[in-house]
């Protein structure tokens, strides 16, 4: 069984300051810059979702990310031939496998596993025997949780949104159950053996109780650093969260 995490990792993701390049179609804002200024203040690993559509992060972006980082890069990727075939080629620390779909603004919702088993299976055994840790975006559910370690995925990265949804449109109730049911999977996904991860739409205001969950071993935040980086800077927008993250484990 793994054992729960000391200091609690952050995980910066910079797909959004691809995007701002992306809108004028420049060279800049620079997001291998962005990483270095992540890692300065604080991150612990990178996260990057090279999408079918590139709507955001380029394949020159990876390239770019797996030669120039010192930290650890969280290659986020649909199930396809082609990602598997540009992780393989890459072969970066993590690759965490989420749902996608063309039409949606972000990533909606946690990927099916307990459906496709046996073709996930299939998919992620290659990216294990090159070295690769596997992870396996879900929503805090048993069967998606049990489904994941029958696979043979080492993490499981629970799907925060609709805790952070609720949170936002001031549904108290609906928030702090879910936040229930997300402790609850955690211990679930601990117990047999999956380090857990969590991370989408988590903010300074939610940020703390997810926290302080003591299974949860990383936190993958960008959306919202990316964002606040507009008014404080990303440095300081990065150092806070990690001030928070650090304050929540430490009190428990």
């Amino acid at each position: 069984m793994t054992e729960y995490a000391g200091r609690l990792r952050l995980g910066v993701n910079i797909d959004h300051v691809a995007t701002v390049r992306n809108a004028r179609g420049s060279a800049y804002p620079d997001p291998i810059r962005a990483a270095k200024l992540a890692e300065a203040a604080g991150a612990d690993g990178i996260t990057a979702h090279l999408r079918e559509d590139r709507r955001h992060i380029s394949d020159a972006d990876i390239e770019g990310l797996m030669g120039a980082l010192a930290l650890p890069l969280n290659f986020e990727m649909a199930a396809t031939e082609e990602m598997q075939k540009i992780a393989l080629r890459h072969k970066p620390h993590a690759v965490c496998i989420v749902p996608e779909k063309r039409e949606e603004r972000t990533t909606e919702g946690g990927l099916e596993v307990a459906r496709e088993e046996n073709r996930l299976a299939h998919f992620i055994a290659p990216l294990r025997e090159a070295g690769c840790r596997v992870s396996i975006f879900i929503a805090a559910d048993a069967r998606q949780i049990e489904a994941a370690h029958r696979i043979g995925a080492q993490v499981i990265e629970l799907h925060t949104g609709a805790y952070c949804d609720f949170h936002a449109e001031g549904d108290l109730a609906a928030r702090d159950a879910e936040l229930e049911r997300m402790r609850e999977m955690s211990a679930l996904a601990h117990s047999l053996g999956l380090e857990v991860h969590a991370g989408h739409g988590l903010t300074y205001e939610t940020v703390m109780p997810v926290a302080a969950f003591p299974e949860v071993m990383e936190l993958n935040i960008g959306h919202f650093l990316i964002g606040e980086a507009i008014f404080r800077g990303l440095q300081p927008a990065i150092a806070e969260m990690r001030r928070l993250m650090d304050v929540a484990r430490a009190e428990g």
